[in-house]
């Protein structure tokens, strides 16, 4: 019975999305261990290592969808790895042929690089899920270039920008994302074909020419040596993953806190009935935030368990191999479903300017007085300015009036500005500094090519 958020009847398009589910489900796992095998002994026959007929034959006969995987995993439990009862199984299908799989290999050849491909079936996914986000964004920094709201620091209003810069910087960290997938595959798309101890001793001088030939059966990368104990590349996977599901978490949080009653500046896409309550009628629960955010951290905790990983000892780990087995499917598993609930999120996402606007003048005028003083800063010099806003500041907090009203009060500053530049100074539109040209200098920007698997 399905134990796991992952494989539940109830939550698992939640916590994953069913291209990835696909990916990582048992069969396909035994069915690119077959893979393995069939290339394997085709990489053989183009060496000269076994006859051609028996590599044809090997082609012709095994069959993943032929797997008793009953009885493959009580030879699993028994032995602890799958691969001996796979043989078994693939050389009794393919008759005298059977002889001949597995040649030269060990356990952990076949069981690495059917991973590597399918991390590479799954890099492709999660590609295509960044993309999708890195549209959504494109769009929502354009078309809110000029929408003007609070920029926040330690959750106080701090200085204006517009939420086409707030969208522009979730923007950049996805665009780097893509960056890095595609940094990271010639890296970790490499197969592995290197034997019992690493040194392809049993195939005599013939080694590494079986090695490149079943990598370009494969259509794999070649490593120059092996890396049974160097599981940097898979430990790299699963960070870029922790790094791209903490960009989600990021957006996630921002547009959860503008969603709260009292912010109310953006909202997660309306659909009916989404993110209610069982006793309260008006909530309108960041359904989707959350499921990012919960993703976001079983991912991060995966990198963690990679890392641990990586402490194998001498030629053949006692232990830590068996943690990637968890560790990559859950990690590709949750990004997939904080990808899916992120073009969800953002595909649809719900702004209001005017509520923007509203907040944005709650301190009247206050968000602003740094360009007052800086105005003010070339008649008074810097110090003196601080001084004097600092105080007209005070004063509107006392008073509950606004900024300009204090200023306008002020001989101080009255000598120096006019009504007509006080006004100009105090209206947050006229101060968004760099904002608009930074997001029509990230926009500018070539989306990155798609990901090369």
């Amino acid at each position: 019975m399905p134990s796991t958020v992952f494989d539940s009847g109830l939550f698992r398009d939640a916590f994953g999305a069913p291209a990835m589910r696909a990916i990582f489900a048992y069969q396909a796992v035994v069915a690119k261990y077959v893979e393995v095998e069939v290339a394997l002994a085709a990489a053989e026959a183009k060496v000269g290592v076994i006859p051609q007929d028996a590599a044809d034959a090997i082609r012709r006969s095994a069959r993943a969808d032929a797997i008793d995987l009953a009885k493959l995993k009580a030879e699993t439990d028994l032995v602890g790895y799958p691969i001996v009862g796979l043989v078994h199984q693939l050389a009794q299908q393919c008759g005298a042929a059977g002889r001949y799989l597995h040649w030269g290999a060990t356990t952990q050849d076949i069981m690495d690089t059917a991973t590597v491909l399918q991390v590479r079936d799954a890099l492709a996914l999660v590609e295509a899920g960044l993309a999708a986000c890195e549209a959504a964004l494109r769009a929502l920094a354009d078309k809110h270039r000029a929408t003007v709201m609070a920029g926040r620091t330690h959750l106080q209003h701090a200085l204006p920008i517009t939420f086409g810069y707030k969208a522009a910087v979730w923007l950049g960290m996805i665009i780097r994302h893509r960056q890095r997938l595609r940094e990271l595959a010639p890296r970790v798309l490499v197969g592995q074909f290197a034997g019992a101890a690493g040194t392809l001793a049993s195939l005599g001088d013939t080694g590494l020419a079986v090695h490149d030939a079943l990598m370009g059966e494969l259509g794999l990368g070649r490593p120059s040596i092996p890396w049974h104990v160097a599981r940097d590349g898979f430990a790299e996977t699963v960070s870029v993953l922790g790094l791209v599901t903490g960009t989600l978490a990021k957006i996630a949080t921002d547009v959860m806190l503008m969603m709260q009653t009292e912010v109310a500046e953006a909202f997660e896409p309306f659909v009916a009935g989404r993110g209610s309550s069982s006793t309260m009628p008006q909530k309108r629960n960041p359904i989707s935030c959350e499921l990012i955010l919960a993703a976001a951290r079983i991912v991060r905790q995966n990198a963690g368990l990679m890392l641990d990983a990586m402490a194998a000892d001498h030629e053949r780990a006692t232990g830590p191999w068996q943690l990637e087995w968890v560790a990559i499917p859950e990690a590709f598993m949750a990004t997939s479903g904080a990808l899916s609930q992120a073009r969800f999120l953002l595909e649809g996402l719900i702004v209001d300017p005017e509520r923007m606007r509203r907040n944005l003048d709650l301190t009247g005028g206050l968000i602003v007085a740094e360009a007052v003083m800086m105005a003010l800063a070339e008649h008074t010099g810097r110090q003196a300015a601080h001084d004097i806003v600092y105080g007209a500041c005070r004063a509107a907090l006392d008073k509950g009036s606004t900024l300009l009203a204090e200023l306008e009060q002020r001989p101080d500053v009255t000598q120096h500005l006019n009504a007509a530049r006080l006004a100009q100074l105090t209206d947050p539109v006229n101060y968004l500094g760099s904002a608009p040209a930074m997001i029509d200098r990230l926009l500018g920007d070539a989306s990155p090519s798609p990901l090369q698997t």
